[in-house]
């Protein structure tokens, strides 16, 4: 960080906060500390019957792989606003959220992906600018080697064992380890 986005102050300063524990941009002029957090990606598994929406990524990372209808969550909005609106950019489709569905953690790369059970309200949906196409699976016909991204499927697979223990909302969560390397991030 170059210059204090509240003062504009050149030549910022990386140091602990009085109070703190981790270093921290402070402004030398102004004393504006500024935090830099995880950021939160929204999304949802969209279902319709015994099938789940899924879209092939149109951009990187991970293009031409399948996902969830998922992206960054937007200031101002609630997580379940950014889910709904993830899914209508991405799929073109309409969902009402049931409840939260998994919460998995991306620590080395400073993600936290909060993912919703949601039901699809119709079959209107196609591929959104940034995908290539949408389809609806039922479980034995999800690409699994071909998803995008280790909270892809931490959610389907928790999603799935849930629904045959006959739990219809169940919240896992679970974070990224160096074994799930293969499934990227």
């Amino acid at each position: 960080m170059n210059f204090c986005s509240h003062c504009g102050f050149k030549d910022m300063e990386f140091i602990i906060p009085d109070g703190d524990s981790l270093p921290r941009y402070v402004c030398p002029n102004c004393k504006t500390i500024h935090y830099i957090n995880p950021k939160i990606i929204v999304g949802s598994i969209p279902i319709w019957e015994d099938k789940i929406l899924l879209c092939k990524r149109a951009i990187e990372p991970r293009y031409g792989k399948w996902t969830l209808p998922c992206g960054y969550m937007e200031n101002g909005e609630t997580v379940e606003q950014g889910a709904i609106r993830e899914t209508e950019e991405e799929a073109n489709a309409r969902i009402e959220v049931i409840g939260i569905q998994s919460i998995y953690s991306i620590p080395h790369i400073n993600q936290v992906y909060m993912v919703f059970h949601s039901k699809l309200l119709d079959l209107n949906f196609s591929a959104g600018e940034e995908s290539l196409e949408v389809g609806l699976f039922r479980e034995e016909d999800i690409p699994w080697k071909e998803l995008a991204f280790s909270a892809v499927h931490f959610s389907l697979k928790h999603f799935f064992q849930d629904r045959k223990q006959g739990q219809i909302q169940s919240t896992r969560i679970g974070f990224f380890q160096m074994s799930d390397r293969k499934h990227n991030h």
